[in-house]
């Protein structure tokens, strides 16, 4: 059986946007709407992940086994529209993600893909093929970005103490 913990909850209730978790009422509305749960068949369910959140349940949540129940949201909104009690379900899972990439949890396709934009200023770095084609096109030069700006901003989020060191 599960245990509760309640500071896990008030924790997630304190964030920004956060409070809106307790004025769940479990509808199920949000799990009807996610594209996610309609392809995996259920096994996403944004409900279940709010249930878990707001009962405390933080072993139902985190962890290898239940790493998709976080990450499979995709931020598309669906949710936060359709929600009759106006509850931040994308706001309340980026908590639970940041929390999981504090545990050193976060899916390695995620930690390297910040690793990439902290060492090239975007996620997918120009390739010459790209840029031939676009010339080919008659399309402007895409501007590289400012790495040491980037670096700047990832460096003040504290990006490099939450990047597991295998993606350094």
């Amino acid at each position: 059986m599960a245990t509760i913990d309640f500071n896990f909850r008030n924790q997630i209730l304190n964030c920004a946007n956060g409070e809106t978790l307790a004025v769940c009422y479990q509808c199920a509305t949000c799990s009807g709407a996610c594209p996610v749960a309609q392809v995996t068949e259920g096994r996403y369910n944004p409900r279940r992940l709010i249930l878990d959140a707001l009962l405390g349940l933080k072993e139902k949540i985190f962890g290898a086994q239940n790493a998709f129940n976080i990450w499979g949201c995709t931020q598309c909104d669906t949710c936060d529209e359709v929600c009759p009690q106006k509850v931040e379900l994308t706001e309340i899972f980026t908590i639970l993600k940041n929390m999981s990439i504090e545990r050193g949890e976060g899916p390695e396709y995620y930690t390297t893909q910040a690793a990439t934009i902290l060492e090239n200023g975007k996620a997918i770095p120009m390739q010459s093929a790209i840029e031939r084609r676009r010339e080919q096109l008659g399309l402007p030069k895409i501007m590289e970005p400012d790495v040491s700006e980037v670096k700047k901003l990832l460096e003040a989020t504290k990006l490099l103490e939450k990047l597991p060191k295998k993606s350094q």
